[in-house]
């Protein structure tokens, strides 16, 4: 009897040895599995930044909160206002950086690395696609900057100028990637 019990209690503890290292197994996979996707998300967001900017920053039907929702994914900045909206959409207040003087609406996404060429690719092909092809002299506040990739204005219509810019520069964790649309308002437009 007293052998069986014995015999009981090693069974007991190796059962419970085995679901230890069970667990631990898990948590490892699970551990593998976020360092993956957070590691696939990275290496996918130069892509997935410039291609939402492409799509939808040249729109006019664009506000703060479509933007938080189409242009924000992980390791990707937003900043976005629009104070004078062309369609019946509510105005976006500035609520990034300051507002560019002059201007009365900027759609902007940045991210880690240098990225500047498909950047600038991506905001080419964004005014082209939305038939934005004409070019305006640019404004003497834009200056290229060491990191400045695409530096141009294009006319929205008669009154409007937009302005694109896409390069790299110092970001939070260190050399980031940008690329904005600015719209300037009607005064700024000299015919």
């Amino acid at each position: 009897m007293r052998e069986a019990l014995t015999h009981m209690q090693r069974h007991t503890a190796r059962v419970r040895s085995l679901r230890k290292v069970w667990a631990r197994l898990h948590l490892v996979g699970a551990a593998v599995f976020l360092i993956l996707a957070v590691g696939a998300a990275r290496a996918d967001t130069p892509e997935t930044a410039t291609g939402a900017f492409a799509a939808n920053c040249f729109s006019p039907f664009m506000t703060a909160q479509r933007a938080e929702m189409l242009l924000a994914s992980p390791g990707v900045r937003v900043d976005f206002y629009d104070l004078d909206p062309f369609s019946d959409v509510p105005v976006s207040p500035v609520i990034g950086r300051p507002a560019t003087v002059g201007t009365d609406r900027r759609c902007e996404v940045a991210f880690d690395g240098d990225h500047s060429e498909l950047a600038a690719s991506a905001a080419v092909a964004g005014l082209q696609a939305e038939g934005i092809t004409t070019a305006s002299p640019l404004p003497d506040r834009y200056q290229p900057t060491d990191g400045t990739t695409l530096l141009a204005a294009r006319r929205l219509n008669p009154r409007r100028i937009a302005v694109v810019h896409a390069g790299t520069r110092p970001g939070p964790n260190g050399v980031e990637t940008f690329v904005f649309v600015e719209r300037l308002t009607p005064l700024e437009v000299v015919e």
